[in-house]
């Protein structure tokens, strides 16, 4: 069989959750499943780290898919050509954009609608294809991949997609993060927090991740412990946010909420690892790859109580209503405060991340394509 693949957001140093989600996924299919043609289709140049194995064949195909009207050339002009050409037997797209116009048989995958739920947390021209387009993609597609129960229930309410089309591909931790030593955790904090603790947000800076009810919740917890803690927010800036810029300049601490940049996975791991908690109260997350990524540095987890996060935390993390500043912050609270809640936190989530790996996303992926194929 001949699969072809949306890799465009395969990119050196610029790997985000789908990225690395089509990154660990598609090396362990494409390994596993030599009697396969695959096709990866990029639209820029592309790294030899992302040729899995001998029945990978790369193809770069224009224009650079960058912008909603590029989008709609390269998947309905390009890409449509090209399966044609190839003569492909399945399309597996794991941004879920497809090409309306082909007739080959698609697996889209799906991992959240946050667009739906907070169209203002978008550029009025990505919301508006996103908004058009992803319910004709639901219909299109073969079948449906997503990574949560959540993100299932919520392709079936908004879109009126069967159940029996969507399949649930949880994601998992990259290998990289583990815990570390006490020591290796002291020259982590002298490089990154000025030798002080610290709580850590781990994601691209964007309005839905709630940064500025992080930040206000920080200065809360700072004025009732005076503490020396920091905060560090470590990612790369998506889209500017005037109400993220009026929190951080508001901030009475903001000389002790330290903004990283993007990381690399060596150097995210071992901050990870170091920090006394993660923080992920966003307003809706499709699954929260930070979460299991904590649990497997043996960090304690902060999350909001809404969408995937408490069906991924289970019950190795403190869930907090994100809107709330005084609720976020009394967890922060009890974290510093509480040796024996952090260690209960700890234990259970060593059960939790033990229902997740890159394995079993690509069996259950292999297994969605199989649906299609077999058809």
């Amino acid at each position: 069989m001949k699969i072809a693949v949306n890799t465009r957001l395969l990119v050196k140093n610029k790997l985000d959750g789908i990225g690395y989600f089509i990154f660990e996924s598609l090396q362990i299919i494409t390994r596993n499943h030599p009697e396969h043609e695959f096709y990866f289709f990029f639209d820029r140049d592309y790294d030899e780290d992302f040729i899995f194995s001998d029945n990978v064949t790369p193809l770069i195909i224009g224009p650079q898919a960058r912008h909603p009207f590029l989008y709609f050339i390269w998947f309905e002009l390009s890409i449509h050509s090209l399966l044609k050409k190839l003569k492909i037997d399945l399309f597996l797209s794991p941004d879920g954009y497809l090409s309306l116009r082909s007739k080959v048989p698609s697996l889209a995958i799906f991992h959240d609608l946050n667009f739906e739920h907070h169209p203002l947390d978008y550029p009025y021209l990505e919301r508006k294809y996103y908004q058009y387009f992803f319910p004709e993609f639901a219909k299109k597609a073969d079948r449906i991949a997503t990574v949560s129960e959540y993100s299932k229930n919520d392709i079936i309410e908004k879109y009126h997609i069967k159940k029996e089309k969507i399949d649930v591909v949880y994601c998992a931790a990259r290998p990289v993060f583990k815990s570390i030593r006490p020591d290796e955790k002291e020259k982590v904090k002298q490089i990154f927090s000025e030798g002080n603790d610290f709580f850590i947000y781990v994601g691209s800076i964007q309005p839905r991740k709630n940064l500025s009810v992080l930040i206000k919740a920080f200065d809360l917890y700072k004025k009732k412990t005076s503490s020396k803690d920091k905060l560090l927010l470590a990612g790369a800036l998506k889209w500017n946010s005037s109400e993220l810029r009026d929190a951080y300049k508001s901030s009475a601490f903001k000389q002790d909420i330290l903004f990283t940049g993007r990381l690399k996975s060596e150097d995210l791991a071992k901050v990870t690892a170091s920090a006394k908690a993660l923080m992920l109260i966003s307003k809706l997350e499709g699954f929260g790859i930070p979460i299991l990524e904590a649990y497997f540095c043996d960090v304690p987890v902060i999350t909001s109580n809404v969408t995937s996060m408490p069906e991924i935390a289970g019950d190795g993390a403190l869930l907090v209503n994100p809107v709330s500043i005084e609720s976020v912050a009394k967890a922060m609270i009890e974290i510093d405060k509480d040796k024996l809640l952090r260690d209960k936190l700890i234990m259970n989530a060593q059960i939790q991340r033990q229902k997740f790996s890159w394995q079993k996303t690509a069996d259950l992926l292999w297994a969605s394509i199989e649906k299609i194929l077999n058809n």
